[in-house]
């Protein structure tokens, strides 16, 4: 299934800078999906300046990235839930880069394009429609926030396609059940055939720690799936829809 994204206002005189903020990784070739992510996202939109910056592990950094830029930008998180990195990190990383007029975009999950993307991972993994339960594999948080977008992206999954009659939300840190605890639990019930699908943005530690829950198949991370791309391009464009109620003097408006 396909979702539909509206067409970008190709007419639109001027358009602000796109900032993506990835989290970073130790993991090579987590940067270089990244990179082809964005990548991806340049080409969706010629002409759009396109630029990205990373919270932690790889340069350049957040502070770095919005010290090099000037006058209007749009920040959207290459984040799968709105925990602390969208409500503290990003925030006070603009608090001091008083020179850019900034607005910053919702996290990209949950979203019915994530959904589509997800399916499509599971699909190359060899998994069809009725093989059995799927297990969401989610990096996990402390913050209740973050985990609970991970679970409404499950049920988003499993209601936008039918024959994924049963997803359940695990975390591969800082919450419970564990993939394999989720794992375990369906086989208890007499699953014979589960699926792992990594709610994550591109290999690294967790994926591989999703890859040994115990599924009888692992799908890939998201990557750089076309979905993922027109869903950035999406948040940049939500993000400059007008907002009346907010208040004229906020600083994620110009």
């Amino acid at each position: 299934m396909t979702t539909t994204v509206p067409s970008p206002d190709l007419d639109r005189p001027f358009r602000p800078t796109l900032l993506a903020v990835a989290h970073g990784t130790r993991d090579a070739a987590g940067v270089a999906i990244t990179e082809a992510l964005v990548d991806r996202v340049r080409a969706l939109r010629p002409g759009l300046r396109v630029e990205r910056c990373f919270l932690d592990l790889v340069t350049p950094s957040l502070p770095e990235a919005l010290a090099r830029l000037q006058g209007d930008v749009v920040l959207v998180p290459l984040l799968l839930g709105a925990g602390y990195h969208v409500r503290v990190d990003i925030p006070e990383a603009l608090a001091s880069a008083p020179h850019l007029r900034a607005r910053v975009a919702a996290a990209l999950g949950p979203h019915p394009l994530l959904a589509d993307a997800l399916t499509d991972r599971l699909a190359d993994a060899g998994w069809r429609a009725g093989d059995g339960p799927v297990v969401l594999a989610a990096a996990g948080s402390t913050d209740p926030d973050a985990n609970a977008d991970a679970a409404a992206m499950a049920a988003l999954l499993r209601l936008r396609h039918p024959p994924l009659h049963d997803v359940v939300p695990a975390y591969l840190c800082a919450a419970g059940p564990t993939p394999a605890e989720a794992v375990a639990a369906l086989r208890s019930e007499g699953h014979t055939r589960i699926a792992v699908a990594p709610y994550l943005m591109s290999p690294g530690f967790f994926a591989r720690r999703a890859a040994h829950a115990g599924g009888n198949l692992t799908s890939a991370p998201l990557g750089t799936h076309t979905s993922l791309a027109r869903l950035v391009a999406l948040r940049y464009d939500e993000a400059l829809e007008p907002t009346p109620s907010a208040p004229p003097t906020s600083r994620s408006h110009w």
